[in-house]
């Protein structure tokens, strides 16, 4: 249902970018194709890096350090299977781990993925891949 004056509420989101040989990590769940960055809604009394990382270590078990993650940018666009107008904002934040990112109980593999991967991903991904291309970061 529809809030009052209309408007849906935005899903406010953070997300890990992690990059490695010009690839970026991106994961699949419930055996479906489509490819999400590792993260998800932030919490409560939580801050978008504590979200980010803490995401990260749910679905691909590596550990980053909150403090230690730098804001990227904020993707706003219509949110993936859910009624038009409802937006996910999702704030993306880079990190590094020696960690080798593997599947939890939420997903189910882990990719890593240039803009070739564009078309698998839902709108946020996808503007993500682009950003990450035009700042010279992945393939």
């Amino acid at each position: 249902m529809a809030s009052e004056g209309g408007a849906l509420p935005t899903i406010r989101v953070a997300a890990l970018v992690l990059i490695r040989e010009r690839r970026l990590l991106m994961v699949t769940a419930r055996a479906r194709d489509v490819l999400y960055l590792p993260g998800g809604k932030i919490d409560p009394g939580e801050s978008a890096a504590e979200a980010a990382a803490r995401e990260a270590h749910e679905e691909v078990d590596v550990t980053v350090d909150p403090a230690a993650l730098e804001p990227l940018f904020t993707v706003t666009v219509q949110a993936h299977g859910e009624p038009d107008g409802r937006l996910v904002e999702m704030q993306l934040f880079a990190g590094s781990t020696p960690d080798e990112p593997k599947p939890s109980a939420e997903v189910d593999a882990v990719h890593w993925v240039t803009t070739a991967d564009s078309p698998r991903c839902p709108p946020a991904g996808a503007e993500t891949l682009a950003r990450l291309a035009a700042l010279g970061l992945i393939d």
